[in-house]
């Protein structure tokens, strides 16, 4: 028998801006690598954002703004290797973009259609926030973009040592404006 979890509250989410805080804020990066043996992980700095809550809420929308050239891992060189021009070219793509166009309830969380620009390139994603907390100084949001296909943004260097589907885990603290 399966346990219906319902979608997170957004209760007490009051219509409005609300900035994102960098400071407080990450996207975390995982894909596979050398020919799938291996798993990396990495972080972004997000350099800014705005989530606007509607009334309705399925009127929500949010967007933000990380530095490519933000990529670390627990690895210079691969940090190094992932920000060339092979890659995240980031001297030519300095930013990676998500702006959402609609918000839908789902039986277990909430479901933001949207798109991603990376390296010129821009590609639908869906995001799937699956908590929502209230804290003290703001509203914490949890949520993943998961099999993203780096070749859909013209990502297509070091086949093999690179994998080329990725997930992307949010962990995003939001203030009032």
């Amino acid at each position: 028998m399966t346990e219906h979890t319902p979608a997170p509250s957004i209760e007490g989410l009051s219509p409005g801006r609300y900035r994102l805080e960098p400071t407080q804020s990450q996207v975390r990066y995982s894909s596979k690598h050398m020919f799938g043996l291996g798993t990396v992980h990495a972080v972004f700095s997000i350099q800014e954002g705005e989530l606007r809550v509607g009334d309705p809420l399925t009127a929500s929308s949010v967007t933000v703004t990380v530095a490519a050239a933000s990529f670390t891992s627990n690895s210079a060189k691969r940090d190094k290797d992932v920000r060339s021009a092979g890659l995240l070219n980031v001297d030519t793509y300095p930013d990676i973009t998500f702006a959402s166009h609609s918000l839908q309830p789902t039986s277990d969380g909430w479901l933001v259609h949207g798109a991603v620009t990376a390296h010129g390139q821009t590609v639908p994603v869906d995001v799937r926030i699956d908590r929502l907390t209230h804290e003290p100084d703001g509203i914490r949001v949890h949520g993943q973009a998961q099999h993203l296909d780096r070749t859909t943004f013209g990502i297509t260097g070091s086949r093999g040592m690179v994998g080329r589907y990725f997930d992307l885990d949010l962990d995003v603290l939001a203030t009032a404006r």
